[in-house]
Parts: structure tokens; sequence; C-alpha cells
């Protein structure tokens, strides 16, 4: 015979695990994504997001036979949400650092991004052959990130002679940048790149010198990865394995070539 206590002790075990499985019983993996970060995650009017992000988030969800559903904000209150349980998953080109660790677990870090600097075309700075070198030329002016991403945090850390102005969205940068009121921007190779195609390259220029991820991974990560609740392990396990399949399969690959022009898979970290 079951007492009472026992009872409420089993219904609450089981509300528990309901409310960790929320998403999973409802077939629907919620996705925290920024949506102003081209090409890697971008929405329309209508609400529809599109990019890099998009295509990982909607390929994970095929192979885990689920549905997507989407929530854009802004990228420094992702990992907040994720914590308050808002969403299941973050997918928005976030690299994997010690510091974000410490406060959500992430999946295996499924690409690599190095990052790099847009300058005016006529400074001497973009052939600069060091770090040391371009921060030096840039002792005093004005670089602009994206506000909680690891290239502020990079740049605070290696660079303390600089002033960092913070962005929401990569699109406001890239209007002050090319309005003259900033002397440089820092960040994703793939994402400048993209910008000086759009706007023609006619006024700036990448930097020569391009900041390898591996080269500062407590700051700039160790590639980037799918954010995920520390309390929900399965889910990780699933996710990893489910990475490493799309991996494998081109599917990464695919979506890499077709946003970015180059291949930025990590082929390495599921051959171990």
């Amino acid at each position: 015979m079951i007492t009472s206590t026992l009872k409420k002790a089993l219904l609450c075990t089981g509300l528990a695990l309901l409310g960790l499985n929320v998403a999973t019983a409802a077939g629907t993996l919620k996705i925290g994504t920024e949506g102003g970060y081209p090409p890697w995650s971008m929405v329309d009017a209508s609400g529809k997001v599109s990019g890099f992000d998009a295509d990982i988030g909607n390929a994970l969800c095929k192979e885990l036979d689920m549905t997507c559903r989407f929530v854009v904000q802004a990228f420094d209150t992702l990992i907040p949400s994720l914590d308050a349980n808002r969403f299941d998953l973050i997918i928005s080109g976030m690299s994997v650092t010690p510091e974000r660790s410490k406060r959500i677990s992430f999946s295996i870090p499924y690409a690599v991004e190095d990052a790099i600097f847009v300058l005016p075309k006529n400074s001497p700075l973009v052939n600069a052959d060091s770090p040391e070198a371009i921060f030096k030329g840039l002792a005093g002016k004005t670089i602009g990130v994206q506000g909680g991403t690891t290239h502020g945090d990079y740049l605070r850390k290696t660079a303390p002679g600089v002033n960092i102005k913070n962005y929401d969205t990569l699109d406001q940068m890239q209007i002050d940048l090319d309005a003259g009121r900033l002397d440089a921007t820092f960040a994703d190779l793939t994402s400048q790149s993209k910008f000086l195609h759009k706007i023609g390259d006619k006024n700036f220029a990448l930097s020569k010198l391009v900041i390898t991820g591996s080269s500062a991974p407590e700051t700039l990560g160790y590639g980037i990865g799918i954010g995920i609740h520390k309390n929900k392990p399965e889910l990780k396990q699933k996710v990893d394995t489910a990475l490493c399949k799309l991996i494998n399969d081109g599917t990464v690959k695919a979506s890499s070539k077709k946003w970015f022009d180059i291949d930025i898979s990590n082929y390495e970290v599921c051959k171990k």
C-alpha cells in the first residue's frame, strides 16, 4: 500500500521531470537567437528567421524529429533567458568560453570562426602584421563591437589603450563605421566580409591580420556551440550526437558554403 507521503513524493518527482522535458513532450524545441547578425542570424518583417544559425537549428530539429520555434531577442539577453527556461537552446553564433560555461552548458563546438578588423582602406593598419602593431596604431581610437560578444572581451584584455563602443546589432555598428563615427570594427571574419561585399569595398578593407580563436581561447572561445541549460544533460547528449551526424554528412558544410563561401565546420571535434 502506498502511503499518502509517498504518493506526494512520486507526484512531485513526476511534475519535476515533466517540467524539465516539456519541450520534448510537446515535440517542439524553442531556440533563442539574435536575428540581427547577418549572415549568421537575420529576421524579416514577418518574423521569419534565416541565416546559418537558422539552418543549423532546422537541421537539428529535423534530425531530432522535432519542430523548431525561434525566439528572437538581443544577444546579451540570451544566456539569462536560457537560465530562466524561456527557451531550450541558444543557436546564435555563440562562442564557447570558460566564462559562459560557468552559467550554461554547451554542445560540441560544431563550427570554428576567426575575427578580423575592418578599417579605412587608406589606413596603414590594414597591412599590420601583428596584434601589437595594430593595437598600437589604434591606441586612443574607437573600435566598434557588438555588445555581449567575445570580441569586446578580447579587446578589453589585449588592447586596453583603445576605446570600445558596444552596439546592439551589427547593422548599427556598420552604419556608424560608414558614417565616420568609428575608426574600425572588430567582429567575425564571415560577417565582416559580407559587410564589405554589401557596400562594394569602396572605402574600407579587411585587415590582413586575422585573429584566430585558437590564439586566445579564454576570450575568443573554443569554437561556436549551442547553449543548453545545465539541468538538461540528456538534451545535450542528443544535440551532440545530432551535430556530429550533420557535420559528417556535409549538412553543416553546405550551409556554411551557402552563407559564408567557406567551410567552417569543425571536423576534428567528432573524431574524438
